[in-house]
């Protein structure tokens, strides 16, 4: 059964003239010249897309055709094999593959790529941004801004998942009914995937496990308690994107990070009000000392905390 990578309303060409494909994608994919055999002028083929920050290529140049790059600048491809067979020439080797098979390629690299004359491939432009996106989003530690892949082939067979996933994506990229930010969400989850799933230079282990790091921040709060803390000196504190910190929260806490601070402060309040040994003169000094300016809703705050005013709390101690 023929892989569903882009259906006819993405036809752009169909029997062009392959220099004409060829100025599209230079326009739309990746810089390159093309040459072609003496022998055949071919006739072309091309579909294309736009998935958020993705673009989805089918191309056929209908003959034996010699693609020469200096380098794909900030873009990752994805190029999968569909039918024929293609030899790319890389710095450090040479690799031919066949109908079946999956490359990565990485920008900078020069690329040297000999199609079949019966060559078709499914093509995936992939910003270097969305790599460095999720990163951050996975807390993974980057040792030089550029993610190298290994220049190695799979089959496949190996990347089922992210055929399905890729399939999908060309299916909503296609639909009126897609929005934008579902596109999104599926470039997230190709991203991850082709990190999880491909060998690179980059090592998946995060800073810290989830609860030790949430109990350094509840540490970190609790010696910091008096100051007005934000959610972005935790995560610089932790080393963690801010979405990645409301997660941990969310997870651990049930709360995002600026709620759980509130509730620390005013448990930091109530045992200063309720602690007999306690020297504070009145609640408006107690209040002001841990951040709390809007006396009226620190009182309300405290009440439905608590069950009790902060007068009430402070009376309690003086009279015990």
């Amino acid at each position: 059964m023929p892989l569903a990578f882009l259906n006819a309303k993405s036809s752009i060409f169909n029997g062009a003239n392959p220099f004409e494909v060829s100025d599209y994608v230079r326009a739309n994919v990746g810089s390159h010249s093309l040459s072609l055999s003496s022998r055949s002028q071919g006739s072309a083929s091309l579909s294309h897309r736009k998935a958020g920050g993705l673009d989805l290529c089918r191309l056929s140049y209908g003959a034996r055709a010699r693609v020469i790059s200096e380098g794909l600048a900030d873009i990752y491809h994805l190029q999968f094999i569909l039918r024929g067979y293609c030899r790319y020439t890389l710095p450090h080797t040479t690799l031919d593959l066949s109908a079946g098979h999956f490359l990565l390629l990485n920008p900078d690299d020069p690329l040297d790529i000999t199609y079949s004359e019966d060559c078709e491939k499914f093509i995936v432009k992939l910003p270097a941004t969305m790599l460095g996106d999720a990163c951050a989003e996975h807390r993974w530690t980057r040792s030089r801004e550029r993610i190298t892949f290994k220049q190695v082939p799979y089959r496949f067979q190996e990347l089922e998942s992210l055929i399905v996933l890729l399939q999908l994506i060309c299916e909503e990229a296609e639909s009126a009914l897609t929005t934008p930010q579902m596109l999104q969400h599926y470039n997230r989850v190709v991203t991850t995937k082709l990190m999880t799933m491909l060998e690179h230079d980059l090592g998946l282990e995060e800073p810290c496990q989830h609860a030790p790091c949430f109990e350094r921040l509840v540490q970190y709060i609790n010696d910091n308690i008096k100051q007005d803390i934000s959610a972005e000196q935790l995560s610089h504190f932790s080393r963690l994107s801010l979405r990645s910190l409301y997660l941990l929260f969310e997870k651990n806490a049930k709360t995002t990070p600026k709620q759980f601070i509130r509730q620390k402060k005013l448990e930091h309040v109530h045992a200063t009000l309720t602690n007999p040994a306690s020297k504070a003169p009145n609640v408006t000094a107690v209040a002001l000392e841990y951040g709390f300016t809007h006396l009226g809703r620190f009182s309300e705050l405290y009440r439905s905390t608590f069950g009790m005013l902060p007068s009430e709390a402070m009376k309690s101690r003086l009279s015990s």
